[in-house]
């Protein structure tokens, strides 16, 4: 796809061949029977709750939804502080961020999704459970919806067939932190439709992303290079070879990196990596993707990263 310029914010910037508002448009005119003007999110964690600011920024009528108001809550918190630290820097105005706020709708009720065109499930990477979910989305939502996945490494055709609608499945694989990545990665699976993609693709754009689309591969692209360098780490850890401090300098000072594989890994959580490992392990049934050994252990233990406090390194 060409380069293009984009903006958390929902904020339309120039590039080569135009702008992306005026892709997205051209999109819409073309696609006016899947327009899409509501969309809930499945799921208020971090990346959750990043895919519903965006949304909202963007212009969407937002519905949050989570299992408890207390989960819904604590998202909704943590967008209202990255909107009071753009309007702090000057980059929303505080009725900007009113508006945004007053898109979202709290919800802890699949039902809320009847008059959704678009979901976004961004909930833990277990098949079982998302299968449940776009099971009842599937018979909730109206015929012209489309169901996407934030999954970061379960085929989506697999997840498609838990419905009756394969062919308006999609994956829609944001970066964390969602407000601050510009990616989506757009996974289509062996069903889904070019009028669902190019629907989603302007979607994308209009939140202020770059879509990057992918075959349905264990992993996708991101992931499958990813996870072997994260991985990678994690077996220098556990073979001694240099403390989690060290492994992580080298790749910044040394490849550029803004972040270190170690550090990266407890931001995405480590159980979050373990499972993507594990996917990719069993898809491709290759070694390079067997987890370390140490790996297991943190989760084990519950040292999940950035979000239990303690992962490769301590946050308390």
């Amino acid at each position: 796809m060409r380069d293009m310029l984009g903006s958390c914010s929902g904020r339309r910037y120039a590039d080569k061949s135009g702008t992306l508002a005026a892709i997205a448009d051209e999109r819409k005119r073309r696609l006016t029977s899947m327009e899409i003007k509501k969309i809930m999110v499945i799921g208020a964690g971090q990346m959750g709750g990043g895919i519903a600011q965006v949304s909202a920024q963007a212009g969407f009528d937002t519905v949050q939804y989570d299992i408890n108001m207390d989960l819904v809550n604590k998202g909704i918190a943590v967008m209202e502080k990255n909107l009071a630290w753009d309007v702090a820097k000057g980059k929303k105005t505080d009725s900007e961020k009113a508006e945004i706020l007053g898109r979202i709708k709290p919800s802890i009720s699949l039902e809320d999704a009847a008059d959704c065109d678009l979901v976004v499930e961004a909930i833990i990477e277990n098949f079982d459970i998302k299968k449940d979910v776009f099971s009842q989305l599937d018979k909730i939502t109206p015929p012209h919806a489309i169901l996407a996945s934030n999954t970061s490494s379960l085929p989506i055709t697999r997840i498609a067939a838990c419905t009756r609608r394969p062919e308006q499945v999609i994956g829609m694989h944001f970066m964390n932190p969602v407000p601050v990545m510009k990616l989506v990665e757009i996974i289509r699976g062996l069903a889904t439709s070019d009028d669902v993609y190019n629907t989603i693709e302007a979607a994308s754009i209009e939140m202020g992303k770059v879509p990057v689309w992918c075959k349905d591969v264990p992993g996708f692209i991101s992931n499958r290079v990813l996870q072997v360098m994260i991985n990678e780490a994690l077996w220098e850890l556990y073979e001694g070879v240099a403390p989690a401090e060290n492994i992580d300098n080298i790749m910044k000072l040394g490849m550029n990196h803004p972040m270190g594989p170690c550090a990266l890994a407890d931001l995405i959580g480590l159980d979050t990596v373990l499972a993507i490992l594990n996917v990719m392990y069993e898809g491709y049934g290759d070694p390079k993707y067997r987890p370390s050994p140490l790996l297991k252990q943190y989760v084990q233990a519950g040292w999940l990263g950035r979000k239990a406090g303690k992962g490769i390194f301590d946050y308390s």
